[in-house]
C-alpha cells in the first residue's frame, strides 16, 4: 500500500478490502468493508460486499489489517502541557501539578493544549477519548472545539464539584446542577461530541449533587466520570469523613449505577468488587497511570470474571493504544498472574476487546463504536502487519497486544473520515500546532506555580554522583537546571521543584 495516495481514502462512500479484518468474531481474511456517511454499512466476504454497490471501486489494502480504533476511557485533554512534570512524583499530584496547571490556561492555551492531546491520541490509534473534566476556567466548549477540529470523538465531561476538596471553593449546588442539565443537552446534533458529567473525586461533591448528577446522567443515557479509590490517602480521607470508603459512599448516597464510569478503582475490597458487579457500573482500568503515579493496580482480570464492565484509559500518560493494551496485560501478569500461576492472564483477545468495544461500552457509547460491524460508527485503523514484528502471524490479537506499535498505523478514520495519514492530519497543519504548543506551554507553566516533590532527572543524577555536596534537609537545594531541548532562552521554564 506504499503507493496508495490518501485521496483514494476520502469520500462519503468507501469500499475497502484489507488482507485481514478484525471483527467481533475475530480476524477474518478475504473480507471487505463498506463505509457510507460515517457508518459501517456492510462487512462480509469480498465477493458479496463488492456486489452490494457496483458503482464503488474496491480499494485494495495489501499487508494491512482493518481494525477498530482504540477507545481511551479516561483522559485529561487540557493537561498536555504538563507532560513529564508528573514523572517520578508521589501520588495525588493533581493538587500540586494538574489543578494549578489547568487553572493557568486561558482560552487559546486551553484550546491548543486540548488539540495537542487529541492529536497525540490520534497518532496512537485512539478514535475516541473520554475527557473527564477540565479545571480550566474557560467554557468547556473550548475543549469540544479542539477535539472536533482535531477529528477525534470525545465523551466530554463537565466538572460538577460543589464541595471544597482542597483545590477550590464550594459552589451553589443548584447552579452546578443547572449547568449539568444544560451541558447534557448542548451537543445533541454533534457527530463527534457526546456530553457527560464529572466529579473529580467523591469528596468534591455533596451527597445531594452526587445523587442528582447520577440521576441526570442516567435519564439522558450518559455517564458520570469520577476518580474512585485511586489513592490510599483518598480512601483514608473518606473513612475519616464518612466512615465509608469512596465507592461505599457513592453506593450509600445513590450514585452507584450503570451511569457511573469509575476511573482507576485500584484499591478495592472484595465487598466493593461485588458492589461494582451488582450495580452495573463501569471502570476505566488505567495501568500506565498506576505504574507512573498510583498506589495499586486495578484487579482487571477479576472484573472480567465478575462481569464488570471496563475499558482501558491513559489518564493522559501517553497516547499510544498499542502500548496501553500491552501495559494492561503486563500489569495484570505482574500483580496477579504470576502469584497465581495464571499464564494466560486474560489472553490477547481480552485486552484487545477492552481497548476497543469494552471501552466504548464503558464510556457510554454502547455498540455504536469500537466494533467493525454493520451499523457502528466507522472509527477504524489501517495498520501495516507486513513487517517483521507481525510475520509469521499465528495469533493476531496477541501479536497486536504484545508487538503492535503505533508506527505501524498507516491511516486513522473517525466517523468514516480520514483523520490521520502516516502520523499527521491530511487536512490541517499538525506541525504548526506542535510549534504553537511549544511556545505557549512554558508561559502557562510559569503562571501556574506548579510544585514538584522531586527535581529533574538530570539534577537527581548530579546529586547522586556527588552525595557529599547535597544540602542539609533544612536547606532548600539549588534549583534544577531548565531543560533546553524544546525551549529557547526567552521561553525557558524556570525551576519547578518543591524547593522554593
Amino acid at each position: 500500500m506504499t503507493d496508495l495516495p490518501p485521496d483514494r481514502l476520502r469520500g462519503d462512500a468507501l469500499l475497502l478490502v484489507p488482507d485481514v479484518t478484525l471483527t467481533p468474531d475475530g480476524p477474518l481474511e478475504r473480507h471487505a468493508v463498506l463505509v457510507r456517511n460515517g457508518v459501517f454499512r456492510d462487512v462480509g466476504p469480498v465477493e458479496r460486499v463488492v456486489r452490494t454497490d457496483p458503482s464503488l471501486t474496491p480499494v485494495r489494502l495489501p499487508g494491512h489489517v482493518l481494525m477498530p480504533g482504540f477507545v481511551d476511557a479516561h483522559h485529561h485533554l487540557t493537561q498536555s502541557f504538563g507532560g513529564s512534570l508528573a514523572f517520578g512524583e508521589p501520588s495525588e499530584i493533581f493538587r500540586r501539578v494538574w489543578v494549578p496547571l489547568e487553572r493557568a490556561l486561558d482560552e487559546e492555551s486551553a484550546y491548543v493544549a486540548a488539540k495537542l492531546a487529541a492529536l497525540e491520541s490520534l497518532r496512537g490509534g485512539f478514535t475516541t477519548v473520554a475527557e473527564s473534566g477540565t479545571r480550566a476556567t474557560v467554557d468547556v466548549d473550548v475543549v469540544a472545539a479542539a477535539a472536533r477540529d482535531a477529528g477525534v470523538r470525545c465523551v466530554l465531561g463537565l466538572v460538577c464539584n460543589d464541595a471544597p476538596d482542597g483545590t477550590g471553593q464550594d459552589k451553589d449546588p443548584q447552579t452546578v446542577l443547572r449547568a449539568a442539565e444544560q451541558h447534557l443537552a448542548r451537543y445533541g446534533g454533534d457527530d463527534l461530541i457526546r456530553p457527560a458529567l464529572a466529579v473529580s473525586v467523591p469528596e468534591a461533591a455533596t451527597a445531594h449533587t452526587l445523587a442528582a448528577t447520577a440521576r441526570l446522567a442516567a435519564e439522558a443515557g450518559m455517564v458520570v466520570q469520577i476518580h474512585v479509590n485511586e489513592h490510599l490517602v483518598a480512601v483514608e480521607r473518606s473513612l475519616v469523613r464518612h466512615g465509608l470508603r469512596p465507592l461505599e459512599h457513592l453506593h450509600q448516597v445513590g450514585a452507584l449505577g450503570p451511569q457511573l464510569l469509575a476511573a482507576h478503582a485500584t484499591l478495592l475490597t472484595p465487598a466493593e468488587v461485588t458492589l461494582l458487579a451488582d450495580s452495573g457500573a463501569a471502570v476505566s482500568y488505567n495501568p500506565v497511570a498506576s505504574a507512573w503515579k498510583g498506589n495499586a493496580v486495578a484487579p482487571a482480570t477479576t472484573f472480567a470474571e465478575r462481569g464488570i464492565r471496563f475499558g482501558l484509559g491513559t489518564d493522559g500518560t501517553r497516547g499510544d493504544g498499542f502500548r496501553l493494551a500491552d501495559a494492561a496485560e503486563f500489569a495484570q501478569r505482574l500483580t496477579y498472574g504470576l502469584a497465581s500461576g495464571d499464564s494466560s492472564c486474560g489472553a490477547g483477545w481480552t485486552w484487545w476487546e477492552r481497548a476497543t468495544a469494552g471501552g466504548a461500552d464503558a464510556v457510554g457509547l454502547g455498540p455504536r463504536a469500537g466494533r467493525i460491524t454493520p451499523g457502528a460508527a466507522a472509527d477504524f485503523l489501517l495498520a501495516d502487519i507486513g513487517g517483521p514484528e507481525m510475520q509469521p502471524s499465528w495469533d493476531l490479537p496477541w501479536e497486536l497486544v504484545r508487538r503492535g506499535n503505533r508506527d505501524q498505523l498507516t491511516a486513522v478514520f473517525v466517523a468514516g473520515r480520514l483523520r490521520l495519514w502516516r502520523g499527521w492530519p491530511p487536512d490541517w497543519d499538525g506541525p504548526a500546532l506542535v510549534r504553537r504548543a511549544a511556545e505557549l506551554a512554558p508561559r502557562v507553566v510559569r503562571r501556574a506555580g506548579v510544585t514538584r516533590a522531586h527535581p529533574t532527572s538530570v539534577t537527581a543524577r548530579q546529586r547522586t554522583a556527588t552525595p557529599h555536596a547535597s544540602p542539609s534537609p533544612h536547606t532548600p537545594p539549588p534549583a534544577p537546571a531548565p531543560a533546553s531541548h524544546h525551549t529557547s532562552p526567552d521561553t525557558t521554564v524556570p525551576s519547578l521543584g518543591g524547593w522554593r
